[in-house]
């Protein structure tokens, strides 16, 4: 989701810097703490040994490079992205543009089923594969949020998974292609001698967590100060990434991380990637929890609704902190 920048910026740094291993099958209280302090430090962690059956993800997988295969007649039929649906370039509504192809899609049955018409030859087959990817990775989800819960030692330790369990949950699952970039003109070779083309340009996820998996070819890039982008080297074990969303840091009151990320295009290679983003209800009220709050450390956002702040989200361009928006200072500025 996000602004694409048609050639990279000069100024920009490159640092290596390996995001924490979390390996789910460690001591409960062991894998809480590290999920705790890479969501503080990082924002960013790869989860290993985390339960989803190799089946459920190559069904997914091959779904995926199937419908992406086709030709583009073929692919917008599934289109115009509303913003459900298939897109190419455009994304969104705001003028952001990248060197991406997509689809976007609701995570309920009904919708998969009603979708998986116009996106394969095999709507029972589709629907099927995603269904059961969508299933294990939500009680994925979940689990890992009730571990950030019980390292945060919130009371109630469903507090965070409750929401995407929630029936009318409005998590996603978005599939994201690239196409390896061919220079075109004098202004692309000068991107590329620049080692990198902007397929998804930076911005940060505004849903609670975020799940990724992608097939191995690098792309991802993680911003942790100002100019300066760490690629995110692919694991070589079935390794999915997770991020915080803007949602998560307001509820944790600024301790965890919604940082900035974006996807550059390989020259040689086609990237394939799939995103589980987990959100509430749209009328779910996000405040900060009240053991993350102290004399010391005020609440840093106003309470406010799944909606509101999805609302916020559709009406800027997409690389703008939408979180600034609900600030409390703003309300104190504003004499509310």
């Amino acid at each position: 989701m996000v602004v694409a920048s048609p050639s990279p910026i000069r100024t920009e740094k490159i640092r290596d810097i390996e995001l924490p291993i979390i390996d789910l099958l460690a001591e409960r209280s062991q894998v809480s703490k590290l999920l705790v302090k890479a969501c503080e430090e990082f924002g960013f962690f790869k989860l290993i040994n985390h339960g989803i059956p190799d089946d459920t993800i190559k069904k997914m997988e091959e779904e995926s490079f199937e419908f992406f295969a086709k030709p583009a007649l073929e692919k917008q039929q599934a289109g115009p992205a509303d913003p459900y649906g298939y897109g190419s370039k455009n994304i969104g509504f705001n003028g952001d543009r990248g060197e991406v192809e997509y689809l976007l899609l609701r995570t309920d049955t009904l919708s998969i089923s009603h979708k998986s018409k116009t996106i394969s030859n095999d709507p029972n087959k589709f629907s099927f594969a995603v269904i059961g990817y969508i299933e294990s990775i939500r009680n994925l989800a979940c689990e890992i949020l009730d571990l950030m819960a019980e390292g945060l030692w919130v009371p109630n330790t469903s507090v965070f998974s409750r929401l995407i369990r929630d029936v009318d949950s409005d998590s996603l699952l978005r599939l994201n292609h690239y196409p390896p970039f061919n220079p075109k003109n004098d202004g692309d070779r000068l991107a590329t001698s620049f080692h990198h083309q902007i397929g998804f340009g930076e911005h940060t996820d505004p849903q609670i967590l975020t799940i990724l998996r992608s097939n191995g070819i690098e792309g991802l890039q993680i911003s942790l100060e100002e100019g300066v982008w760490v690629p995110v080297s692919p694991h070589p074990t079935a390794a999915f990434c997770v991020n915080v969303g803007d949602l998560l840091q307001a509820m944790t009151n600024g301790r965890f991380l919604s940082v900035r990320h974006r996807a550059v295009v390989n020259s040689c290679k086609s990237r394939m990637s799939m995103a589980y983003f987990g959100a509430p209800s749209p009328r779910a009220r996000i405040s900060c929890l009240p053991n993350l709050v102290a004399t010391q450390k005020p609440p840093l956002y106003r309470s406010f609704t799944w909606a509101e702040f999805k609302k916020a989200t559709y009406s800027q361009q997409l690389k703008e902190s939408r979180l600034n928006l609900f600030k409390m200072i703003n309300d104190d500025q504003n004499g509310e």
